[in-house]
């Protein structure tokens, strides 16, 4: 995490100050922009600024002609340049080793060449914001014009590394706001809320993945009330790692006087699994719906329809979290699971009818199912699908 570095204590350390200290708008803007631009060049580097920076340019004057065809161009450059970045590995190593043996060693090889060790720093987080500005212009909404604005959107570092996702509507009407001027109550709130996200995220979830990794070698000679004590630590370990990350983002944006958009809302409350993705990342899974559930057809052609595209959706969403088989069984996990829940009534009859009766009175019940699904779903999300498979196995033996 880039927020607990001596290099961010040291750009917070100036940049805050600065931010508060100046009293005309237009001046602290430069001083955002100028801050936010030192932030993604440090911590991104010349390898990963210049693709952002293409993709950016790109994205500003298509939108900015207002043409659709070329606000779509801009879009499939986006995605080309994430699938490029950070799935060439995944096809060559897993898709085509499949296919053809041969073939993915020369494109393993061929690859290793062309691209850097890593993909540019948050590069999905840039890519969603993009196609998301990009479609809403193509559909008839007003594109950012001034070049500094568009570049505060883009480059805005609370929310640079891992969201959360924001619309770039909401950014541009709240930013004159928060440029006018901060209240004391702002930043005292912010800082409240990064005090807690570092001991959500430092205190909380590094020492369960400490833990974690100290049992996970030797999960199979794990008693049934270890391996169970195991999965309850690993789904905490990622709610308070994420949900701690997302703190520190939203609170130092608070602290310039800008509201991100919330990411979580108690998540393991939820009592089945649309109420799970309805409190969990937020921001992404608003996205998903949005721009890829709804523009498939969403529930608008019939149950047959809404079930593919509810898996389909899902199974994005769980490649995007990065290139291996494993998120993508995640993904499908997920919609498998939101699938049965919108059909199991009338697929079952008399019974689903029953079962469904009995789940709405017993809310108890509701939420312990979920919590499990999502608990067991967390195995597939961190491993590959051979050991998520035994360790499930281990769990559901009770031995």
């Amino acid at each position: 995490m880039i927020f607990n570095t001596y290099a961010f204590a040291l750009f917070a350390a100036v940049f805050f100050p600065g931010y508060w200290l100046i009293r005309s708008p237009g001046l602290r803007a430069w001083w955002l922009l100028g801050g936010c631009a030192v932030f993604h060049g440090h911590f991104a580097g010349p390898a990963g600024v210049l693709p952002i920076a293409a993709l950016a340019l790109l994205t500003y004057a298509c939108a900015l002609s207002r043409l659709r065809a070329l606000c779509y161009a801009a879009i499939a450059a986006c995605i080309a340049a994430l699938v490029f970045y950070k799935y060439t590995h995944f096809l060559s190593r897993e898709l085509l080793a499949t296919l053809a043996p041969g073939l993915s060693a020369q494109a393993t090889t061929l690859s290793a060449s062309w691209l850097p060790d890593a993909p540019p720093l948050a590069l999905s987080f840039f890519t969603f914001e993009f196609v998301h500005y990009l479609v809403d212009v193509a559909g008839g909404g007003a594109p950012i014009r001034s070049p500094k604005t568009f570049a505060l959107f883009t480059i805005y570092f609370p929310s640079l590394v891992a969201g959360p996702i924001k619309r770039y509507q909401d950014f541009t009407a709240a930013l004159p706001r928060a440029l006018a001027g901060v209240e004391l109550t702002e930043v005292a709130a912010g800082a409240q809320r990064v005090a807690l996200g570092f001991f959500k995220k430092i205190l909380l979830a590094d020492n369960l993945t400490v833990a974690l990794a100290f049992y996970e070698k030797d999960f199979s000679n794990l008693t049934a009330p270890e391996a169970w004590l195991f999965l309850a630590a690993l789904s905490a370990r990622i709610l308070l790692d994420f949900s701690g990350y997302t703190d520190i983002a939203l609170g130092l944006s608070q602290m310039l006087g800008l509201r991100l958009p919330e990411n979580f809302n108690y998540p393991y409350a939820a009592t089945g699994l649309r109420d799970f993705w309805a409190r969990w990342h937020i921001s992404l899974s608003s996205w998903i719906r949005d721009y890829v559930y709804i523009p498939l057809g969403g529930n608008r052609y019939g149950p047959l329809r809404r079930c593919s595209n509810l898996i389909i959706a899902f199974a994005l969403c769980g490649l995007w979290h990065g290139g291996a088989g494993h998120f993508i069984l995640w993904g499908l996990w997920h919609g498998v699971g939101l699938v049965v829940q919108a059909t199991y009534r009338q697929a079952l009859g008399s019974l689903g009818a029953r079962l469904g009766d009995a789940l709405d009175r017993f809310a108890v019940l509701s939420w312990l199912l979920t919590l499990l699904f999502v608990a067991f779903g967390w195995l597939l999300f961190f491993y590959p699908a051979a050991q998520a498979w035994a360790m499930a196995i281990k769990l559901l033996s009770f031995r």
